[in-house]
C-alpha cells in the first residue's frame, strides 16, 4: 500500500514539469512512467498500472512530459506527441531530478513507457545506461527511438496487444533489431489501448514481475 504521496515540480531544461511521486513503505525500485499519445500523468490505464506496483513494493513517478501550454497547442497540432527528442529530454530530465532527490536517490529506476512514450523511455535509457535497469514498453512505438534502439542496454520488456497488429509488427521488429535480448509479451485478445476485461490487470501484472526480477535494492555506500 501507498504510504506517501506527494506532488512535484521537475525543472527540465527551463520547463517545470508536473509530477506525482508515490512511494510505499522500504520501496525496492522507482518506476518513472513516460506517458503516450496525447495523455497524461492522470491516465487512466498508466494509474492502474501504478496502482499495481504500488502493491509489488515499488514507488512510481508519473509526470506530464509536457507543459500546460504546450498540451494546449499540442491538442491544436498533435506535433510534440511525436517529437521523441523532446519526450527523452523530459525524460532523462525526470530521471536525473530523481537520482538527486533525496526520498528516491537511492532507488533503482525502472521506465514505463506507453505509446509514443515507449519510444521517449528506450532514448533516455540509452542516454542514461548506469542509472535505467529495466524498460517496459505497454503498446510502444519503439520504431521511433530511431538508432538509440541499438544503444539500449537495459532488460527490455515489449507488451504488445494481439489485436494490435500494426503496433505488434513493429515491437517485433524492434525485438529482433536491439543488440540485447528484449521481451516480447502478447497480451491475448488486447486492442491498443488493453480496454478488454483483465488486459490492463495482465500488463500490470507482467511489468511488476519484470521489475522485480531487474530492480534489486542499492547497495549502500
Amino acid at each position: 500500500m501507498t504510504s506517501w504521496k506527494t506532488q512535484e515540480r521537475i525543472d527540465a531544461g527551463g520547463v517545470l514539469l508536473d509530477g506525482d511521486l508515490a512511494l510505499p513503505e522500504h520501496p525496492s525500485g522507482l518506476i518513472i512512467f513516460a506517458h503516450g499519445s496525447g495523455s497524461s500523468r492522470h491516465s487512466p490505464r498508466n494509474q492502474i498500472v501504478a496502482t499495481e506496483l504500488h502493491e509489488y513494493g515499488l514507488a512510481t513517478l508519473l509526470t506530464d512530459l509536457l507543459t500546460t501550454e504546450e498540451e494546449v497547442a499540442d491538442a491544436r497540432t498533435g506535433h510534440l506527441r511525436f517529437d521523441i527528442g523532446l519526450l527523452a529530454d523530459r525524460v532523462i530530465a525526470v530521471i536525473d531530478w530523481a537520482r538527486d532527490n533525496p526520498p528516491t536517490a537511492a532507488l533503482p529506476i525502472g521506465l514505463f513507457g506507453a505509446s509514443t512514450g515507449g519510444g521517449a523511455a528506450l532514448v533516455a535509457a540509452a542516454a542514461r545506461p548506469q542509472a535505467v535497469r529495466a524498460v517496459v514498453s505497454r503498446g510502444g512505438r519503439p520504431d521511433l527511438a530511431g538508432p538509440a534502439l541499438l544503444e539500449v542496454r537495459s532488460p527490455t520488456m515489449f507488451l504488445v496487444g494481439e489485436r494490435d497488429t500494426e503496433v505488434l509488427d513493429l515491437n517485433e521488429q524492434a525485438r529482433n533489431t536491439m543488440r540485447i535480448s528484449a521481451e516480447l509479451r502478447v497480451i491475448a485478445g488486447a486492442t491498443h489501448l488493453f480496454s478488454e476485461p483483465g488486459a490492463l490487470d495482465q500488463v500490470a501484472e507482467e511489468a511488476a514481475g519484470f521489475f522485480q526480477m531487474h530492480l534489486t535494492p542499492a547497495v549502500a555506500r
